[in-house]
């Protein structure tokens, strides 16, 4: 079967990865999240340095990313 009609058919073609409305989610919140915290911080506890901001966003990426990948991990393998 070609891709094309896989496509037209709303098939996955064979190896293609199953990525579910929860894996995007998931996506935009380690992704958002990072940003969303720090602007939080900001209002109610006051004014950061870069630096802190900085180090605050890669420790909390990794962290979002890391919990991310172990949540969706099994329900986002290929397909044989």
């Amino acid at each position: 079967m070609s891709s094309l009609q896989c496509r037209v058919m709303g098939m996955r073609k064979p190896g293609e990865p199953i990525y579910l409305r929860r894996h995007m989610i998931g996506l935009a919140l380690a992704v958002g999240l990072p940003l969303i915290l720090l602007q939080l911080y900001k209002i109610f506890v006051g004014p950061i340095s870069f630096e802190i901001q900085l180090a605050a966003g890669v420790a909390i990426s990794i962290l979002a990313g890391l919990m991310l990948y172990r949540t969706y991990r099994s329900s986002a393998q290929n397909q044989p």
